[in-house]
């Protein structure tokens, strides 16, 4: 990869609860994937009352820092797109549902 625009597309996001989602679309420039062994957890949710991000916008995967993914490649998201959704950790929290382990 070597645009932003080659970088994989957060096609939806349900977590009603983050900030950046306007009708199950991220709004958010790009997401960061996080998380610890069996989470792959989107470190840009923010769970505020108030909206934010760009008005118009196809969010995409800036970086991942799950190298146990086998969509991960030098810490980039190598998938054609995610979903992000609730995990199943933390229902209220925003995991990326495409983390898949090597």
């Amino acid at each position: 990869m070597s645009t932003l625009m080659e970088m994989p597309e957060v096609t939806s996001c349900t977590v009603d609860g983050c900030s950046y989602n306007h009708d199950h679309d991220c709004h958010a420039g790009a997401v960061t994937i996080a998380g610890v062994p069996g989470d792959a957890s989107c470190a840009t949710f923010i769970p505020l009352s108030t909206k934010g991000g760009l008005e118009k916008v196809v969010a995409h995967v800036g970086a991942c820092q799950r190298t146990d993914c086998v969509h991960n490649e030098d810490l980039e998201c190598a998938a054609s797109a995610i979903r992000v959704g609730a995990g199943p950790q933390d229902p209220s929290h925003a995991d990326c549902l495409t983390f898949a382990t090597t």
